[in-house]
This record gives C-alpha cells, sequence and structure tokens, in this order.
C-alpha cells in the first residue's frame, strides 16, 4: 500500500525562528504540487537496495510569488509541472544517491533553480520497506537565497578587483 500524502503546511508561514519583516501579501505563493508520483530507482545502503529497483514516492509543493500565469493565462509563466514530472523519471534513471536525504535534496535544488521556485517542500517515501509500516521516507523544506544587498554586491565586485591587482577607478 502507498501511504497517503500528508497535509501541506503554510508555506506563507515564516520558517521557524526567524521573524518576517515583509508584509504577508509580499510573502504570498502560487503552489505548484504534484502529488503521489511513483516510479522505480535503485537507492538504498543496504547491499540488497543496490541491485534491484524499488519504488519511491514523491511528492513536491513548489512556490512562486504570485504567478504571472494568473493574468497571462500562459503555461511559460509559471512552474510547468508535465516538465517537472519529466524530469523527475530522468532523475530516477541517472541519479547516484544512496540516502533518501540527498535524493530529495536533489529535487529541491532541480525546483529552486532550473524552475525558479522560491520554496519547495519535497517528501520522498519508500513503500512498503518494513511489513510494519506503510513507508518510510524524508521531508525537505527549502527556500530560494535571497539575493545578497546591492551594496554587499558592489563590495564583492571591489574586492575582486583589489584580488586580481587593480583598484577600481584608477586608470592605467
Amino acid at each position: 500500500m502507498i501511504p497517503q500524502p500528508i497535509p501541506l503546511l503554510d508555506p506563507n508561514s515564516p520558517m521557524p525562528d526567524t521573524a518576517s519583516t515583509q508584509p504577508h501579501d509580499a510573502q504570498a505563493l502560487d503552489i505548484i504540487f504534484i502529488d503521489g508520483f511513483v516510479g522505480e530507482t535503485v537507492i538504498g545502503i543496504h547491499h540488497d537496495e543496490l541491485h534491484d529497483t524499488q519504488p519511491l514516492r514523491i511528492d513536491l509543493a513548489a512556490g512562486l510569488p504570485r504567478s504571472l500565469a494568473c493574468d497571462t493565462d500562459h503555461i511559460g509563466d509559471t512552474i510547468d509541472y508535465s516538465v517537472v514530472r519529466s524530469a523527475l523519471h530522468e532523475m530516477l534513471t541517472d541519479h547516484s544517491y544512496r540516502l533518501l536525504e540527498a535524493f530529495a535534496e536533489g529535487i529541491a535544488t532541480l525546483l529552486l533553480g532550473r524552475f525558479g521556485a522560491h520554496w519547495v517542500r519535497v517528501r520522498v517515501t519508500k513503500p512498503g520497506k518494513f511489513h510494519d509500516v506503510d513507508g518510510v521516507g524524508v521531508m525537505i523544506e527549502r527556500r530560494r537565497r535571497p539575493a545578497p544587498p546591492a551594496g554587499a554586491r558592489h563590495s564583492a565586485e571591489v574586492l575582486s578587483l583589489l584580488g586580481a591587482g587593480m583598484v577600481p577607478g584608477e586608470r592605467r
């Protein structure tokens, strides 16, 4: 039996131990999700897991600040879950992860990087791994790191120039 997904928590709430300094509307997200994706892969740390495929269930949610697609009605203005689904199939075939944690992190990185999500929750389950539980697995939540302030980027550029032996504003 494949376990049912757990309800999604509120992605607009601050991460634990962080205070929000933005108005609630600035944090509003549109959530694109895939629920109950099941595929086969080789993953694990025990000898009996390293040769034969086993099923994995993947549930994911990816948040975008109010998607432009709400206004344009064009798929190019949001995350296309059919493309995400294809990427998951590819990951199941090509990955070299041993732990579900690393596999889930790979999915999160894919969603944040390639698909432009600002927030993700990824749950990966090995259904029926043990006879007395429906499934075991991991759930992770990640947020896109905020861009450094403009002044910090300028400072980094100046330090880079100094490291190369060049002085900003100096002509040779």
